[in-house]
């Protein structure tokens, strides 16, 4: 499985050459705070959406979820490599890390409390 740390993340996104971000959890944690640009599509919902919210197979698509202990992350690599998609890897650490990082994020919850895992 493909991991990709918080550094190559942040030097893909600095550098204007963004994945596809995903973030696995459910619709109102994601709408609570999210990785910037990420789209939303939880794990349950994942295998019946994924085609048509990611109609590229070839891009770089990270997958993220809470934290490192989230299986969910892991189990959505395993699926999207399953549908045909070549270049899926999970964010180590999950949104949890981003948040360690002091790394924004975008969503209905003011900074302090996204700042909260």
């Amino acid at each position: 499985m493909g991991v990709i740390t918080l550094i190559e993340l942040k030097s893909l996104l600095d550098a204007g050459t963004p994945p596809v971000l995903v973030e696995v959890l459910a619709p109102h944690a994601y709408r609570r705070g999210h990785l910037p640009g990420a789209i939303n599509l939880p794990i349950l919902a994942l295998r019946r959406m994924a085609e048509a919210m990611l109609p590229d197979k070839q891009a770089t698509i990270v997958v993220y979820c809470q934290n490192a202990r989230c299986g969910s992350s892991v189990k959505a690599v395993r699926i999207l490599n399953e549908l045909g998609y070549t270049d899926v890897r999970e964010l180590h650490g999950g949104k949890e890390a981003w948040i360690a990082a002091g790394y924004p994020l975008e969503g209905e919850a003011s900074p302090a409390e996204q700042r909260t895992p």
